[in-house]
C-alpha cells in the first residue's frame, strides 16, 4: 500500500472503509439469502437471484437486503432461498425457479404470507 501523504487522503480512506463496513452490516425489514455454491448455480440460482433483484427494483422495495452465500448443503433442493421478514422465523424455500421467486416476493415479502408449497420440509 502506498504511503499516505496528507490528512485529507487519510480521511478519504477512512470514509471509504466505513462505507464498506456499513454496506456489509445493512439490515432491512426483509432479509433474503441465496446460496450460490456450484450446485446452486448449476440448478439455476443466478436466474433466481436475478428475478429477486428485478422484483425489488420493479416494486421499489427499499427495505429488502439480499445476500448470497456459498453451498447450503441441501443440494437436492437447489436453487434455495431463505427469507426472514421482520421478527418472523427464517423460511427456507427449495427448487426456486425465477417464477417461484417472483411469487415468493409478492406473497411472502410484500404480503408477509409464507408460500407453504415451496417450503423445504423439516
Amino acid at each position: 500500500m502506498p504511503a499516505i501523504k496528507s490528512l485529507e487522503e487519510l480521511r478519504r480512506i477512512k470514509e471509504q472503509a466505513l462505507q464498506k463496513r456499513e454496506a456489509t452490516q445493512t439490515t432491512g425489514r426483509v432479509q433474503i439469502t441465496v446460496p450460490m455454491g456450484t450446485c446452486g448455480i448449476a440448478a439455476g440460482a443466478r436466474q433466481t437471484m436475478k428475478a429477486i433483484l428485478d422484483m425489488i427494483e420493479m416494486e421499489n422495495l427499499n427495505d429488502v437486503v439480499v445476500r448470497q452465500t456459498g453451498n447450503s448443503g441441501l443440494d437436492e433442493w437447489e436453487p434455495i432461498i431463505k427469507v426472514a421478514v421482520g421478527g418472523q422465523p427464517e423460511v427456507t424455500y427449495g427448487k426456486v425457479t425465477a417464477e417461484k421467486a417472483k411469487r415468493i416476493m409478492r406473497e411472502h415479502v410484500m404480503q408477509e404470507k409464507v408460500v407453504t408449497e415451496f417450503v423445504i420440509p423439516d
